[in-house]
This record gives C-alpha cells, sequence and structure tokens, in this order.
C-alpha cells in the first residue's frame, strides 16, 4: 500500500509570478507532406509572435534565454535530436534547450518546465514548441510507435496498440460503474462536434448517438468516433516573467496552479491505497466505495496527485463553481469520464453525471456558475493528438479563451482559408462569456504521468 509522507504532499510554489503572454498552432492533419516539421514549428510560433503579440520575429528573438522542445517519439520522424534540429531551423541557437518526453503528457510537461524555468529565475522569456510527425509510417505501425509507451514487458501482449490498453478498462468501468453506453458516446458526440467550430480540427463532425455506436470497433467496446485521432501539426506558448510579460502585451495570463503525477508503467502494480482526497471531498462520500480497491483499474493516482497539487496551490475548492472552461486529455472516451472522477468533477464511480446533468455544455440551460464546459476545442478526439504538441495546444486553447480571443483565432475567415477549409455555415461562437479561469489536464499512457495547469486572467 502507498502512503504519503509529509514531504510527498508539499503544495508546489513558484518563486515568482509566471505568465503565458502568446499562443500559435498550425492545423491538424493525419498527412501533411507539403511541409517539413521545421516549417510546421516555426509556423505556430510565428503565429505566437506575430499574430499574438504583434511582434517582428528578429525583434522578439532577443528576449529569448531559454527554450523547451516537446516531441513524443524519434521514432516518426526518424531524426534523433529532433530538438536540436528544431531550434538550430528555428534560429534560437546559441540560446539554451532542452527537449521534453513523457509519453502522451509530453507537451503538458514541457509547458510545466518553461514554467519551472521562469519561476526559478533562470529564464524569463521561454518560448515552449510542441510538435509530432506521425504520418511518415502506416497508422499501424504508428499505433506500434505509440504502444511502445506501455510496459513492453507485459502489455505488449495485448495487442500493441492503445485502444486495446484502454477497451479492457472501459469493459470494467461500465460493469463497475454502470453507466449508460449512451454517456460515454455523448462524449465523442460533443468533442466532435466542438471541432467543427475550430480551423485547426482534424476530425469534425456532426455524429448521432447511434452513428457513434453503431461504428467500428476498434477494440471493444470502443468504436471509431471514441478514439482520438492520430495527428500531424505544432503547437507553441510563450512563458515569461511578471516584468517581461506586461513589456510584451497588456493582457498575460498568469499560471494560478501546476501539478504533476506519475504512477507505475505496467497497470497491474498499482497498488491498492486510501484515496487522496481532493478539497471537495470528504471520507464519508466514499463510505462504500472504500470496500473496493483504488485506483485498481478504472482510476488514475496521478490524475488524482497533479490535481490535488494544482488545486491547493491555486486555492481551488470546487472546480466546477471556480473553473471556466477544463481541457481534458480524451484520448479515448472512457479515459475522459474517469478523469472526471479523478478531478473531482464527480466522486468515483459517478463521472456519468458530469455529462448528463449538462455542466460540460457551453450551450447547456444551467447557469454559468454550474457549467464546466469541457474541450470547447475539440480536444484530442475531434481536434488532434500530434502527441509532442497536444498538452500545449491545450494551454493555447484555454489562453485564447481567457483573453476573450477566441473568436479572434477561430472565427476570422483567413485562418480557415489559410488551411484550404470552408468556415460552417452555421458557425458559432465557442468563447465563454467572462472567462477568467481554467485548467488543462495532460496524461500519459495507461495514466504513467498526468500533469495540471490552471490559468487565469493576469490583469
Amino acid at each position: 500500500m502507498i502512503t504519503f509522507g509529509k514531504g510527498n504532499l508539499r503544495v508546489p510554489k513558484l518563486s515568482r509570478k509566471v505568465y503565458i503572454v502568446a499562443a500559435g498552432l498550425t492545423d491538424f492533419r493525419k498527412f501533411y507532406p507539403e511541409k517539413q516539421t521545421v516549417e510546421l514549428c516555426l509556423e505556430a510560433i510565428r503565429m505566437a509572435v506575430i499574430d499574438g503579440l504583434g511582434m517582428e520575429p528578429k525583434k522578439f528573438k532577443e528576449e529569448v534565454n531559454f527554450v523547451e522542445h516537446s516531441q513524443f517519439a524519434d521514432h516518426f520522424g526518424d531524426q534523433l535530436l529532433a530538438a536540436a534540429k528544431n531550434h538550430d531551423y528555428l534560429g534560437f541557437d546559441p540560446i539554451g534547450n532542452c527537449e521534453v518526453k513523457t509519453g502522451g503528457s509530453t507537451g503538458g510537461t514541457a509547458v510545466l518546465e518553461a514554467i519551472k524555468d521562469v519561476a526559478s529565475g533562470y529564464a524569463s522569456c521561454v518560448p515552449v514548441i510542441g510538435w509530432e510527425r506521425m504520418d511518415e509510417v502506416s497508422t499501424r505501425q504508428g499505433n506500434a510507435y505509440i504502444a511502445s509507451a506501455a510496459c513492453k514487458d507485459f502489455e505488449s501482449e495485448l495487442g500493441w496498440s492503445y485502444t486495446t490498453y484502454y477497451g479492457l478498462p472501459m469493459q470494467r468501468y461500465i460493469h463497475e460503474n454502470k453507466p449508460l453506453r449512451e454517456t460515454l458516446a455523448k462524449i465523442a458526440q460533443k468533442n466532435h462536434g466542438y471541432a467543427r467550430f475550430s480551423p485547426y480540427s482534424q476530425s469534425p463532425g456532426d455524429y448521432t448517438i447511434e452513428q457513434i455506436l453503431n461504428s467500428k470497433v476498434v477494440s471493444d467496446p470502443l468504436t471509431f468516433p471514441e478514439c482520438c485521432v492520430m495527428s500531424t501539426g505544432a503547437a507553441s506558448v510563450i512563458v515569461a516573467d511578471e516584468e517581461t510579460a506586461f513589456r510584451l502585451t497588456d493582457k498575460p495570463v498568469r499560471v494560478l496552479g501546476i501539478g504533476a503525477g506519475s504512477h507505475t508503467l505496467r497497470t497491474a502494480d498499482r497498488r491498492n491505497m486510501p484515496i487522496l482526497l481532493l478539497p471537495n471531498e470528504t471520507l464519508e462520500m466514499y463510505k462504500d466505495w472504500i470496500k473496493r480497491d483504488w485506483p485498481g483499474f478504472i482510476s488514475f493516482l496521478a490524475a488524482r496527485f497533479a490535481a490535488w497539487q494544482a488545486y491547493h496551490m491555486a486555492g481551488i475548492h470546487n472546480p466546477i463553481r471556480e473553473l471556466d472552461l477544463l481541457e481534458t486529455h480524451d484520448a479515448f472516451t472512457v479515459s475522459d469520464i474517469i478523469t472526471y472522477e479523478d478531478i473531482g468533477l464527480r466522486p468515483y464511480g459517478r463521472g456519468a453525471e458530469f455529462i448528463e446533468s449538462g455542466e460540460a455544455y457551453l450551450e447547456s440551460d444551467l447557469p454559468p456558475e454550474r457549467k464546466l464546459p469541457t474541450n470547447l476545442s475539440g480536444g484530442l478526439i475531434g481536434s488532434m493528438h500530434a502527441v509532442g504538441a497536444t498538452g500545449i495546444f491545450q494551454v493555447a486553447e484555454i489562453f485564447w479563451q481567457i483573453r476573450n480571443e477566441w473568436d479572434k483565432f477561430h472565427a476570422d475567415e483567413k485562418y480557415w482559408t489559410k488551411y484550404g477549409k470552408t468556415k460552417p455555415k452555421d458557425f458559432k461562437s465557442l468563447q465563454v462569456p467572462s472567462a477568467s479561469r481554467g485548467m488543462a489536464i495532460s496524461h500519459a499512457g495507461t495514466g504513467s504521468h498526468v500533469t495540471a495547469l490552471i490559468l487565469e486572467r493576469g490583469w
């Protein structure tokens, strides 16, 4: 049984205030043969600098004193030290840099590292640039590469596919918690639907629940629309200290809370332990649950630990009431519903209520204080999973929402035209009214690494 010591549960603190000042993306595609990886990364950082800060790139480079690069796997692009190549091509040498790799949470961890760079005083302006090149291998080979991030001694025997790794806990989750199968499908329907209003999305769709449930099964019971997409593309954010932030922009977004958790790579090695309670939870809530194994096969200790740190650091006691929007790592519908419970949107076993209540939807009739719109970006299911870029993409979307700039970067025809897309005739704004706080959850594997990042309006 895992037990925590006082030092394990220390609440993170930043030595000085840290802000995000700009963000940029490419669009995301299954195949992107017309652009090299370095071109995609250049496009993402130029968008942050030119469209976000209104600066000339040459002038911006004079501000930079460290760079964080984010790529999940060298295998895809067949290039070791890919970050070094990217760093060179973007013209950041001889400034120092670091490449981050923590599986699916690579992008979130890269942002976390940039925050620590600035908070420590080592740097004052740190671009974070993440990408994945997933189109130079077949889908089968790509799935095998991704599946190599699980324990090859044991999990690989299940079929070299993360969909298989999540099909099993989905069966277990349905068996134990008895959600309606339609409830899980609603997650996919929501995220594909929101992706329709983003020029960056790879897999937008206007699905019915019946279409999702009757689609081909990838790994029982997960159907194709319930699974994330394999993507190629890049994302960037720029992290800065207070003096630099307010010099570069009059609307910086402040880092309010951060957290990072891990758990055993091999799922079967996860031992039973008492539930780590979040600020909005009590033991009484789990008087029946404590008779069952936790975290077991259908909970993620890493996500719970990351959220615990971030909530305590940010002073969050009720996430639904105190956050205005949320981006989760919805690699599969089942991982999303589990995450609702891990981060305290509902007690364990009751994640379905978050969807069925309408709280996850921007357009629901609930009052604003009762809602927490989730994955308005389209998430991994609807928009992208270029792994090294994913956590950065989430932060970018929250950043634009808090600055009331969602329309600027999604509704403008120039972005739709740039990517050869047609803006939907029924386009609607997904800007959250008066958004001031948001959280991003970046998740790896079957919960081996998770980061939580809470941002708030900083001006």
